[in-house]
């Protein structure tokens, strides 16, 4: 009953899910969050047991998996208040932890019907790798009660004769294609127990009209040679996270070199604040007495933006920049560069976390993060003096 006053959405799923309430019989648990080993441990004996080609039975149990999961995390908020922070890294574990398990239920299942995915490179025969990027929420470690997920799918093969060893033999290509999709249909097909998650794939190379997944060098080719500034400003907030590791650190040096490229500080700034300028045209719901925590001026992306805008403008100079994905970790390391003031960033990271906090909230309450025109009035405006010093004055 406490839950449920505190928390519209907690009362919805506990209405929808009846199986949760079992969540609810030990305090010690409810209230205590478990840490990326904890939750791999709890999946495997979810779906212990289950026949491998069961998969209705697999999604079912994933589902009530990530439920229970996230209900101990926003129990623990209501409660306690966590730091959003916190919030974000345990919302974020479970979503790495889930992803990194639906990657395995798809790579078994075609793998048993195709074999396993290989090429001949100088003379020797090799396994093919996959891997799944996390861009946005995901790679910044900064997830939200009801965040989708921003994926992008990788592939290694390359050379001669790639193709999977049989029974029913398939160009590499083609099952790599057939691993993303089913990841995809796993995650956010709707059965009795909901959707895993929203899965978003606009972010790979040409967008909705690319191909749903890349092998490593054209990925390269296109970060390098054909990305857009936006593009770029998203690989700050990328990184791996299912898959082989191989893929894993060659993107790194694909996202370290992309970031690091020389840029001209007025040609930049005008970039970044004529995308800021298009986005808020579009989805901006402020209005005369209410303000769009994320969209509207002084608000979320806005802080996202400098952020993003500052690794593409200072990397080549500061290595340290493309150590981190999240947005905190990177307000704190241009303090320490010199490259903002201390109360510069200790105003962003403020209004930032306030921002996220408020929005969390409204989530458990089930409303849209739009709030009346006089709060946040004094870190609005602090986040837009920001703005305008190192943007807007700037621009060519």
């Amino acid at each position: 009953m406490q839950l449920c006053s505190a928390s519209a959405w907690v009362a919805s799923q506990l209405a929808q899910y009846p199986i949760l309430l079992d969540e609810l019989l030990d305090p010690r648990t409810l209230y205590n969050p478990l840490d990326k080993a904890g939750l791999q441990g709890v999946l495997e004996l979810r779906l212990a047991g289950i026949a491998p080609d069961d998969l209705e039975q697999q999604m079912d149990r994933l589902r009530q998996f990530r439920q229970a999961a996230v209900l101990h995390v926003a129990a623990t908020d209501i409660v306690s208040e966590m730091p959003v922070t916190a919030v974000g890294d345990h919302l974020t574990e479970i979503a790495e932890v889930v992803l990194e398990r639906v990657l395995q239920l798809a790579w078994n299942h075609l793998v048993e019907r195709h074999g396993e995915p290989c090429y001949l490179l100088r003379g020797k025969q090799r396994k093919a790798g996959f891997g799944v990027l996390g861009y946005g929420k995901l790679g910044g470690r900064e997830l939200g009660y009801g965040s989708d997920l921003d994926l992008v799918f990788l592939h290694d093969s390359v050379g001669n004769e790639q193709h999977t060893t049989g029974p029913q033999v398939l160009e590499n290509h083609e099952f790599f294609t057939r691993l993303s999709q089913r990841i995809i249909h796993i995650m956010n097909t709707f059965t009795p127990a909901g959707v895993l998650y929203e899965i978003d794939t606009r972010l790979r190379p040409d967008g909705a009209s690319g191909l749903l997944v890349s092998g490593l060098d054209a990925f390269a080719d296109y970060q390098r040679r054909s990305a857009w500034t936006w593009e770029s400003q998203a690989l700050v907030r990328a990184r791996l996270i299912a898959g082989d590791t191989e893929i894993g650190r060659y993107f790194e040096r694909v996202r370290s070199g992309v970031l690091a490229r020389p840029r001209k500080s007025g040609k930049l700034a005008k970039e970044v604040c004529e995308m800021r300028q298009r986005m808020r045209t579009e989805l901006d719901r402020s209005g005369t007495d209410r303000f769009d925590l994320k969209q509207g001026r002084g608000g979320i992306v806005d802080i996202e933006f400098m952020v993003q805008w500052g690794v593409l403008l200072w990397a080549n100079k500061h290595s340290e920049l493309l150590r981190y994905t999240d947005n905190l970790n990177l307000l704190e390391a241009f303090a320490r560069a010199g490259l903002m003031s201390g109360e510069e960033v200790q105003g962003l990271t403020a209004a930032y976390c306030d921002m996220r906090t408020r929005i969390n909230h409204l989530a458990l309450q089930e409303e849209s993060p739009v709030v009346d025109q006089d709060e946040f009035a004094s870190q609005r405006k602090t986040v837009a003096a920001v703005w305008d010093k190192y943007l807007e004055q700037v621009k060519e």
